[in-house]
């Protein structure tokens, strides 16, 4: 039954108070006197009944049981128990904790997350350690069992977190915002996802709400492919901050959506640390774009053929299948309704910021002395001007010359080789930080509430990046360093 029926809200009731570990609970058409949760009588097996679990599966009537030699019905296997779901390793509130020092704090944390316990609670605020590694703590099951419980009565979980957040739009009729900060690599952005993720399928169904939901969801992997990056600390860092704002109808069903970016670091696409990696996108681009796409941006799939892709010594991750992912990017445009023409024009962005890296400058003397430059030749400049739609001799103009303006009067002056360099990198982070922005505005176009009068709810997840501490920290990561520490 389901859990709407008087069946299913009497087996919740069951499960949730719990059952003797492998069995499984039957409502039976008869009473039955044995009060042995283990118990299952010739005449309860033999009535028509159903044999639930934590997801109100189904099993067969009992003939094709009998035929196939059972003699009780199937035990719930490995299907989540109760017993799996109570906290028993360490303190699962810190709050708890006595006295509460640093020491016991970092301790209680190590022995959790040595029992795979990796979240922990602070009051209504929960402690997230990264496993680097997959966990099977978030299945549907799991999902099922922290769905409408108070946010203690099961071990920490971020599943109870984002239910909690729910429950207050749906039953409280409250704006809700959930803050996730840590320092870089802690698993910010992987938060945000489980979270989005979990309201999805608790929250209503339907065509129309589901369509939302695929789009609010598929807006990760575009987000991710332009602005997260591989750093010392982590192979899929955010270099920005987003605010991602859900937006719910009075039944608690997502209608629409809106994305706020903050503070991109486009510094990393013209230099990057030794060890780490330009945007993902560039990447994928070239592993994973068909062959026409890649001659007619005139690429070559090698990325240590550019000077912004080759310069930190880290062009391939072990774990991450760029050809792959550049697929998922490719459908997630789909369904969130970029046309065949804006994916080409943003990759031809793309491939314009790879040619211009490659351009170098020479220098010479003017007659008066004056040091400029001047632009080598190379297949480069061609390239760059045919995916920009402009001319070599203008292109060339604005990268080796400056205009100094005062009042009315305009002054061409010659750029130096240095300066040169500095005007190019200026222009290809200006292109991908307005490309960027662009990418944005255009998702929510797509994904925002169509009806301006419908009354809405919103929660809204904050994931900015990471404090991290480099040789040479950029002003970018400065800023997001002091906004780490006042969150």
């Amino acid at each position: 039954p389901s859990r709407g029926s008087w069946g299913g809200r009497l087996a919740h009731l069951i499960l949730s108070r719990g059952t003797t570990a492998g069995y499984s609970v039957v409502l039976c058409s008869d009473p039955c006197e044995s009060r042995d949760s283990s118990h299952v009588c010739d005449s309860c097996f033999g009535a028509k009944h159903a044999t639930l679990s934590s997801m109100s599966r189904k099993y067969a009537l009992p003939a094709k049981a009998k035929a196939a030699g059972q003699t009780r019905p199937p035990p719930l296997g490995g299907l989540l128990t109760m017993a799996q779901l109570q906290d028993t390793v360490g303190l699962g509130d810190m709050v708890l904790l006595d006295p509460i020092t640093e020491e016991n704090v970092v301790e209680n944390l190590r022995v959790r997350f040595g029992a795979n316990q990796i979240y922990t609670y602070i009051g209504n605020v929960v402690i997230s350690v990264n496993p680097y590694q997959p966990l099977p703590i978030y299945t549907p099951d799991h999902i099922f069992h922290y769905t409408g419980r108070n946010l203690y009565e099961l071990k920490p979980h971020i599943y109870a977190l984002a239910d909690e957040a729910y429950r207050s739009l749906k039953e409280k009729n409250k704006d809700v915002c959930v803050i996730i900060t840590g320092e870089s690599g802690a698993g910010k952005t992987e938060s945000s996802k489980v979270i989005m993720q979990f309201i999805a399928a608790v929250s209503g169904k339907g065509a129309d709400v589901d369509k939302v939901k695929d789009m609010l969801l598929k807006c990760n992997p575009v987000l991710e492919a332009f602005g997260n990056a591989k750093t010392l600390r982590n192979d899929n860092s955010s270099r920005f901050g987003k605010y991602m704002d859900m937006q719910f109808n009075y039944q608690g069903d997502p209608i629409g959506g809106v994305i706020t970016e903050y503070l991109l670091e486009k510094s990393r696409v013209v230099h990057q640390t030794d060890g780490e990696r330009n945007f993902h996108i560039f990447y994928q681009l070239l592993r994973g774009a068909p062959d026409d796409l890649l001659a007619e941006l005139k690429l070559s799939r090698r990325p240590s053929d550019y000077q912004y892709l080759s310069q930190s010594g880290v062009d391939k991750l072990e774990a991450v299948d760029d050809a792959k992912e550049w697929a998922d990017v490719h459908e997630a445009f789909a369904v969130i309704g970029f046309d065949a023409g804006e994916q080409e024009a943003i990759m031809k962005l793309v491939a314009a910021i790879l040619h211009l890296g490659n351009l170098a400058f020479e220098g010479f003397a003017l007659p008066e002395g004056i040091s400029a430059s001047k632009l080598l030749p190379s297949p480069s400049l061609a390239a760059a001007c045919a995916v920009l739609g402009c001319q070599q001799a203008a292109l060339e103009t604005v990268l080796t010359h400056r205009n100094i303006t005062s009042g009315r009067e305009s002054v061409v002056k010659p750029l130096k080789v240095a300066d040169a360099a500095h005007a190019r990198n200026a222009l290809c982070k200006a292109i991908y930080a307005r490309l960027f922005t662009w990418l944005v505005a255009r998702i929510n176009e797509c994904i925002e509430v169509k009806n301006k009068k419908t009354k809405r709810r919103t929660i809204g997840v904050l994931d900015i990046y990471g404090f991290e501490i480099f040789e040479e920290n950029s002003f970018e990561q400065f800023v997001i360093n002091y906004c780490n520490e006042k969150l």
